[in-house]
């Protein structure tokens, strides 16, 4: 390895040693009534061979929808008067941060737990969606979603969405987050409430994805960060800090030691030249 790659590396681990120290974690929280809410089931399979109709009212499988990427899921109604609005308007905002691109990164996967909504209903929220979406090829990538009780109900209590309807108000009372997919169709993190930090997405999709988006200063950073599930978010690991930023000393300084080394040994070696072509000049007659 030479001296410039290496410095390169050194810097890698100082920036994002500096990063980390500068982060600070956000703590999302949406209380819930006892009969609903988000359950963490980290590792359970989603059968990727559950049916549902897309927005053209095909019927597809989950699995078919995945493309061998990460996905995002939500589970919402497409006539809720509020907090599902509220879901995908946050889906919506973090997605247009992030630098990722849906479809070709990640794909997503938006569910109406109501059996009684249509493929008509789904289209229309997709095309709003899509709209305020930074970019246009995510049609393929983002899928709305409908199905009959039996799926819905089958998918809920995988991924631990717990929802209720009440008859007297004709709504679903419901919990709010999403949940990140590996491309194999495991449940890898939830993100809790209405707001999703583009961080926090950022990394569950890389680890999702088991490393293969991302960037060489995604992965360190990473090293500074752990996933908590009771809160749904990533936190700073302040000794994984530590380490980082006291391997990045070390690497500095020999870095440093090194480089003034190699500019002595070059200086060495010019003074020689110099010194060995003046001693093959003639020297003078009188």
């Amino acid at each position: 390895m030479n001296f410039q790659s290496h410095g390169k590396q050194v810097c890698a681990l100082m920036i994002a040693a500096t990063l980390c120290v500068a982060s600070h974690a956000q703590v999302l929280t949406a209380p819930a009534p006892p009969e609903v809410g988000i359950d963490q089931k980290l590792e359970s399979q989603v059968p990727l061979d559950l049916t549902f109709r897309d927005e053209t009212g095909k019927t597809v499988t989950l699995g078919s929808l995945m493309g061998g990427k990460p996905a995002i899921l939500s589970l919402v109604y497409y006539e809720c008067p509020m907090l599902c609005g509220e879901v995908l308007q946050g889906m919506l905002t973090a997605f247009n941060e992030l630098d990722f691109t849906i479809g070709n990164e990640y794909q997503v996967l938006t569910v109406s737990f109501d059996p009684k909504e249509t493929h008509e209903l789904a289209a229309m929220k997709k095309k709003n969606m899509l709209e305020h979406y930074r970019a246009p090829e995510a049609a393929a990538g983002w899928h709305f979603l409908t199905g009959d009780e039996e799926n819905i109900k089958k998918l809920a209590e995988i991924v631990g969405f717990r929802y209720q309807y009440i008859p007297s108000s004709d709504q679903y009372a419901h919990g709010s987050g999403i949940m990140v997919l590996t491309p194999e169709g495991k449940v890898s993190r939830y993100f809790y409430g209405i707001e999703y930090p583009k961080r926090d997405l950022r990394f569950g999709l890389i680890e999702a994805s088991e490393n293969r988006i991302g960037s060489l200063a995604d992965e360190l950073l990473l090293l500074c960060y752990h996933y908590d599930p009771m809160t749904g978010t990533y936190g700073l690991v302040i000794m994984s800090v530590l380490r980082i930023a006291g391997v990045a000393t070390v690497l500095g300084i020999v870095a440093l030691v090194g480089g003034m080394l190699v500019q002595e040994r070059r200086k060495r070696r010019k003074a020689g030249r110099a010194g060995a072509a003046g001693s093959t000049e003639p020297v003078p007659t009188r």
